[in-house]
């Protein structure tokens, strides 16, 4: 296959032709200066493909979501941060009333609207600032940074940082733009999934294959994430492709579908490592790989154990190199797994320090171990040497802060 350059850009969702963005503070956030509404508008229909929550109590939004894009079609996407509209007898009333406003608003159907909410569950979600917000967030549409920015900003709960990212790449001779924008922070174990996103596009795509390539690079990226175990009610990622790049309709798998692919995974991949090094209270983003191993399934469910194990993340935490805890999540993850060729490693900018050689302890200096752990990015790499199958997952250590914030969340 040809060698495939995905080179970073600017614009977020803008990036892709046929995009425009705005974000705006409606009153649903009592501080005045967060933004609490975002809005993405394409100027075309739009192939569209999605990935929802595995929680059986989900969210109306979702609900709403997922009945929209059956068609594979769609023109807009709004959400809203400060209330997950989540176990409310008018959740799917109020969803329902967001879409057919803002279509009437912009003129479209209101089956081409994707719908999302984040925030508290179980409190009645206010509708009068999104409705009265409606026709300031049109009118503040603009394919610009900026305009991404605020958006990727309104969507922000406990997140303390914006995620957002673009790329461009060549597909058929013709320059294609993707971008996405997502939200994060707490409540994360997709499965999928448990976050928001929002993904652009000007290549053009069918619905079909948009969904096959959403399906299958979620399954390396967002659903190899986790910060607490946590699977949340509301949340989902969505791509709409424009088409406006020009490219022959990928309508198959070959070269150009191979390249689209690659560019979906890297931003994916982007934007979830962003949530995981946003972790609520999260001070170091960690990332286990687990290496070698008889099977691909095997070795997520392997690095996922790890990543999800508390007693791993307040190791990480305190900079405390102790490797028997990551041997402890390997033996209860359910995988059959041979004890006596394990190697373990840290890793950091700091260097590198192997502290577990075929499932037994090696003598390694402590100082120097903790001069890798203490670094904001560390890898766990594991070594099954049973094979040829590998996995990654990302997540977070598990610091006081996370206990602070979520004692008092509704407050």
């Amino acid at each position: 296959m040809p060698e495939i350059n995905i080179i970073p850009c600017e614009g977020g969702v803008c990036a892709a032709k046929g995009f425009r963005a705005s974000g705006i503070h409606a009153g649903l956030r009592k501080n005045k200066s967060k933004r609490d509404v975002a809005l993405i508008v394409a100027d075309c229909e739009c192939a569209a493909a999605g990935v929802y929550t595995t929680n059986k109590v989900f969210a109306a939004p979702v609900g709403v979501t997922r009945a929209h894009l059956k068609n594979g079609k769609a023109r807009a996407a709004i959400c809203n941060s400060g209330n997950a509209n989540t176990c409310n007898s008018d959740g799917y009333d109020k969803a329902n009333a967001t879409c057919e406003a803002l279509a009437g608003a912009l003129g479209i159907d209101a089956q081409d609207v994707i719908v999302a909410s984040t925030g508290v569950i179980g409190v009645p979600l206010p509708i009068e600032p999104i409705l009265n917000g409606i026709p300031q967030l049109i009118e503040q549409l603009d394919a610009s940074v900026e305009a991404s920015n605020n958006a990727a900003c309104a969507i922000m709960t406990t997140d303390t940082k914006k995620k957002e990212y673009s790329y461009e790449l060549v597909i058929g001779g013709k320059t294609v733009h993707i971008g996405g924008i997502c939200k994060g922070s707490g409540m994360i174990q997709p499965n999928m999934a448990t976050m928001l996103c929002f993904i652009t596009t000007d290549a053009a795509i069918s619905s079909e294959m948009l969904q096959k390539a959403l399906s299958d690079v979620i399954r390396d990226t967002f659903n190899m994430v986790s910060v607490d175990g946590d699977t949340s009610t509301n949340d989902m990622v969505t791509v709409l492709a424009s088409g406006m790049a020009g490219n022959a309709e990928i309508t198959a798998e070959g070269e150009d579908y191979d390249a689209f692919h690659a560019a979906l995974k890297t931003i994916c991949t982007s934007l979830c490592k962003s949530i995981a090094a946003d972790g609520e209270g999260a001070t170091k983003l960690i990332q286990c790989s687990v290496r070698n191993f008889s099977d691909t399934n095997g070795a997520k469910v392997l690095a996922k154990s790890v990543i999800n194990s508390s007693l791993v993340k307040t190791a990480m935490f305190g900079a405390d190199a102790n490797w028997g805890r990551i041997l402890c999540a390997l033996g209860y993850a359910g995988i059959d797994i041979d004890v006596d060729k394990i190697d373990v490693k840290f890793q950091s900018r700091a260097g590198e320090i192997l502290v577990c050689k075929d499932g037994r302890g090696v003598a390694f200096d402590e100082d120097v171990a903790k001069a890798i752990l203490v670094r904001r990015h560390i890898t766990i790499d594991i070594d099954m040497n049973v094979g040829s199958c590998d996995a990654t997952a990302w997540g977070c250590d598990l610091s006081y802060e996370y206990v602070r914030i979520n004692g008092d969340y509704r407050s």
